[in-house]
């Protein structure tokens, strides 16, 4: 039999959810809304994948934005996509959530007519079901005779090709039918032909799971320890017993006489913020144990803690924990009951759930407000001119990156409002400056209130900021500018956008080898952790050693660190670039006065035209992307010869 290529399919519910973000309220008050992948089994995919297991889920979204959110983030998210099938005659699931308070989260199910309800046995495809070492099916999505027939089909394909069924009860009682539109957060009602129907199911699983009353439904008592008997008496899987902050129990054979006489692992108790998609969370943890074989006691560790994660936060698969945050909980713990404060915590999860960045980057900068409205002025002209000046910068980099990945541009929104536009037509990093201009102590642009402009960015935008900012400014000035860097990294933190943090020492100081890696220390030490660095030309390899060590120490998630320009020429950039490379922390440059300076001049008094002036950017740009590659080449070849030194055997 041909080995799986995937751990786990999942069958069913796909949906966006949108959570009321002011907690505590009614859902009748929500004023605003956050997005999410939401529904069971598209959950569970996503926290797998995150676990490290190569998961696919098969599912329906509309032909809409909706839809396409879904499948886009699952990509973004590892999950195989090839079972996501597109229902050109329905829109997607939606489902609008809040937090009362730690014991009510209403719900409302927009379920009619849905595309995932509307599965059938034709979106099971054989080959693909076993191509799987296990499939996950759902309770909720045998209610309705269609998703009823997918979900049997995939069980008897599964069980032909040797393949594990579990089956998550995810008894949703409303879309059973057996309560109204206002009871979406109903947990459990006693239905008898529920209990027959999903009886018919026990006997082909390999692993069924669920809360004390969503076994209730499966085994049709409401007495836990019978209710375990009956459903032992018709199939001989793993009984998962979902217990809230007691943890789980688990019975992989015969029912004992207590139900405390099963195997557990060990509990993690938190504040609850919020209990819905804690179970997907959960299932995910438990599957990254189980189906690695690993001892139940450990899929049990895994299954809570992942559990104790989503119940601490407020959305669903967002806040499912990657492997890289589930091992340092288990290795150090958490101070905070709330885990969602847990600052180490928080990074772990941003820095390992971001979207994708490309391994270098070469960024042309045209973010420049008050350098070229002084040219405007110089030139006599309306300052007006300056948006489309922004716009054949876009023009000009397009040129040079020709679709290819890699490169980017720091644009501003004062008077490259257009630009930006123009520069989402093409698959660019975009970074946007904050501060006010040459501030020093650090002022930002706007209000007062850094976090409600931000949330108006598109959230593939990173934030900016240069900070003028030496080790031997005057207390004051640094305790101002330290405030500022801690209060935009909270406000980046909390709209989830990624922080650019630009450091310019050499005009207030003089530089020496360890003076921008002591003010990187100093901010990590203050708790600001960007995701990309932009730094100066350092003259030295030990100063960039210096640098690197400092990230590495502090933050070894951070992207990297982007070489600025600072208007020089261009031979004088190419040596800077010969010296940066040899930190493999530096992946790149934003550069944008040597690029733009004479083409703005001269455009701006007539003397170029609109061609002129993207041709004469494209070229200088081409150029510092030849020379950076040159030196990167350089550098990975020097590596290499070193590597075969060392392999190659002595002679004589």
């Amino acid at each position: 039999m041909k080995p799986p290529a995937l751990d786990v399919i999942t069958i069913g519910r796909s949906s966006v959810d949108l959570y009321g973000q002011q907690i505590g309220g009614r859902l009748e008050d929500m004023a605003s809304f956050t997005k999410a992948v939401g529904g069971c089994p598209t959950n569970i995919a996503i926290g797998t994948a995150r676990l490290g297991l190569k998961s696919a889920v098969i599912t329906r979204v509309g032909d809409e934005a909706m839809g396409r959110f879904i499948r886009e983030q699952l990509q973004r998210e590892g999950v195989e996509t090839a079972g996501v099938h597109t229902d050109e005659a329905r829109l997607t699931a939606l489902v609008i959530l809040g937090v009362r308070d730690d014991k009510q989260f209403p719900l409302i199910f927009y379920r009619d007519n849905c595309a995932d309800m509307a599965l059938d046995e034709s979106d099971i495809g054989e080959d693909f079901i076993a191509s799987a070492a296990a499939i996950v099916v759902t309770g909720t999505h045998f209610a309705a005779p269609n998703t009823d027939a997918a979900q049997r089909k995939a069980i008897r394909i599964a069980r032909a090709h040797g393949r594990k069924v579990i089956f998550d009860v995810d008894y949703r009682p409303n879309l059973w039918g057996l309560a109204g539109h206002g009871a979406g957060e109903e947990r459990y009602i006693r239905a008898e032909h529920v209990t027959r129907h999903l009886q018919s199911i026990l006997p082909d699983c390999d692993l069924v799971v669920g809360t004390e009353e969503e076994l209730h439904i499966a085994g049709g008592s409401e007495d836990t320890l019978e209710t375990l008997r009956r459903i032992r008496a018709v199939s001989g899987a793993t009984i998962v017993c979902k217990r809230g902050p007691m943890g789980c129990v688990v019975f992989p054979g015969a029912i004992p006489d207590s139900i405390e006489d099963g195997i557990k692992g060990p509990g993690f108790p938190v504040e609850v913020y919020n209990v819905l998609g804690a179970g997907d969370a959960f299932l995910s943890g438990f599957l990254r144990g189980w189906l690695r074989g690993e001892p139940l006691e450990t899929a049990c560790t895994y299954a809570n803690a992942c559990g104790a994660f989503a119940v601490s936060r407020l959305l669903c698969s967002p806040e499912s924990p990657t492997f890289a945050e589930l091992a340092f909980f288990l290795d150090h713990g958490s101070r905070e009951r709330a885990l969602r404060r847990d600052e180490a915590l928080n990074h772990i999860h941003w820095a390992t759930t971001r979207r994708p960045a490309p391994d270098s980057l070469m960024a042309f900068a045209i973010d420049h407000r008050s350098q070229m409205e002084a040219m405007a002025d110089e030139a006599g002209v309306s300052r007006d001119r300056i948006a489309a000046f922004k716009v054949l910068a876009v023009r000009a980099a397009a040129r040079v990156a020709g679709g290819r990945p890699g490169f980017g541009m720091l644009i501003d929104g004062a008077h490259g409002r257009e630009a930006l536009f123009r520069a989402t037509d093409h698959p660019f990093w975009i970074g946007r400056p904050v501060e006010v201009p040459g501030s020093r102590p650090l002022e930002f642009e706007g209000s007062g209130d850094i976090g409600s402009s931000l949330i108006e960015w598109p959230v593939g935008h990173t934030i900016k900021c240069l900070c003028f900012y030496h080790p031997h400014d005057p207390p004051a000035l640094k305790a101002r500018q330290e405030r500022e860097l801690v209060r935009l990294h909270a406000a980046a933190r909390t709209v989830g956008r990624e922080l650019l943090v630009e450091i310019i020492a050499g005009k207030h100081g003089p530089l020496e080898d360890d003076t921008v890696s002591s003010v990187v220390e100093r901010l990590y030490a203050i708790g600001v952790k960007p995701d990309w660095w932009k730094l100066e030309p350092l003259k030295t390899a030990a100063a960039w050693r210096a640098v690197g060590a400092a990230i590495g120490d502090n933050d070894p998630l951070c992207r990297g660190i982007v070489l600025l320009g600072l208007e020089a020429p261009e031979q004088d950039l190419e040596a800077a670039f010969a010296v940066a490379v040899g930190e493999p922390r530096v992946k790149g440059f934003a550069v944008g006065r040597t690029i733009f300076n004479d083409p703005a001049r001269a455009w701006l008094r007539g003397a170029l035209d609109d061609d002129g002036a993207v041709d004469a950017m494209a070229a200088t740009f081409g150029r510092l992307v030849a020379a950076w590659q040159r030196a990167a080449a350089s550098r990975l070849g020097s590596q290499a010869a070193a590597a075969s030194a060392i392999l190659r055997p002595a002679e004589g």
